[in-house]
C-alpha cells in the first residue's frame, strides 16, 4: 500500500503541475514507473485507484489518458455515497444542503436567464398536474433544483448539490407527501422560489429556499424517525 500511495502522490503531482493536462495520455507503465522510479505493480494499482475516482480513463488497447477534471465527474461518486448513508448521515446531507441551497438560489436570483425561468416557469405547470404522481414529481424535483443552482453558473456548486441530493431519500419524501396529501404545500413553495427568482431578489430567494429545505428535513426527519 505504501509504494501504491507514493505512486498516487506522484501521479497526482504531475497533474496538479500541469505535466499531465487533462485530457493528456500518460507514457506506458514501464516507462512511467521507471520515471517515478517505483515498481510497475505499485504504478498499475495506483492507476485503478485513479481511474475509480474519475481522475483517469483507461482505454483498453489505447492507453492511459487524464480526464476532463470537470467537477461533475469528480463529484460523481459523492451521489452514491449519499444512498449508502444511514439515518443519522442523511440528516447530516440535509443539514448540508441547508446550509448551501439557500446561498446558491441567491446568487442565481441575479444570475439566472429569462430563458431559464421560463423553464421553471413549464416544470411548476408540469409539477402541478402530477400532483399525484409520487415518481413522477420527484423527476420534475430533481430537474427544478438542478436548473436553480445551473443559474448560479457555478459548475462545481451545482455538482456537489447534485450529489447530495440522492434520488432515493427524495423519492421516498414524495411518496410520503402524496400519501398525505401534503404534495400541493410543497409545490407551492416550489412556486414560492420561483416568484422570488423571477423578482430577481436574493434575499427572498434565499428565504424560500430555506423554508423548502426545512420542509425536507422534517418530512426526512419524521420517516426516519430519528428524535429533534
Amino acid at each position: 500500500m505504501a509504494l501504491t500511495d507514493e505512486a498516487i502522490a506522484q501521479l497526482r503531482g504531475m497533474i496538479q503541475s500541469g505535466e499531465l493536462a487533462p485530457g493528456s495520455r500518460l507514457p506506458p507503465e514501464n516507462e512511467l514507473a521507471t520515471q517515478m522510479g517505483l515498481s510497475r505493480s505499485g504504478v498499475r494499482e495506483a492507476v485503478k485507484v485513479l481511474e475509480a475516482a474519475r481522475v483517469l480513463d483507461v482505454r483498453r488497447g489505447n492507453g492511459t489518458y487524464v480526464t476532463s477534471l470537470a467537477p461533475q465527474l469528480l463529484l460523481e461518486g459523492l451521489g452514491v455515497a449519499v444512498e449508502l448513508l444511514q439515518p443519522a448521515g442523511l440528516l447530516e446531507v440535509m443539514e448540508v444542503r441547508r446550509l448551501l441551497e439557500p446561498s446558491a438560489t441567491a446568487v442565481a436570483a441575479g444570475r439566472m436567464t429569462d430563458g431559464q425561468l421560463s423553464e421553471l416557469e413549464e416544470l411548476m405547470k408540469r409539477m402541478r398536474s402530477a400532483v399525484d404522481d409520487a415518481e413522477q414529481l420527484m423527476e420534475y424535483d430533481i430537474a427544478f433544483h438542478r436548473l436553480v443552482v445551473a443559474g448560479t453558473g457555478n459548475e462545481t456548486l451545482a455538482s456537489l448539490l447534485d450529489g447530495l441530493s440522492g434520488r432515493t431519500v427524495r423519492a421516498r419524501i414524495w411518496r410520503g407527501l402524496v400519501l398525505d396529501n401534503a404534495a400541493h404545500t410543497t409545490i407551492d413553495e416550489h412556486q414560492a422560489i420561483l416568484a422570488a427568482l423571477r423578482s430577481r431578489d436574493p434575499a427572498l430567494a434565499a428565504a424560500a429556499a430555506l423554508m423548502h429545505v426545512n420542509t425536507s428535513e422534517s418530512s426526512l426527519r419524521a420517516m426516519l424517525t430519528v428524535p429533534e
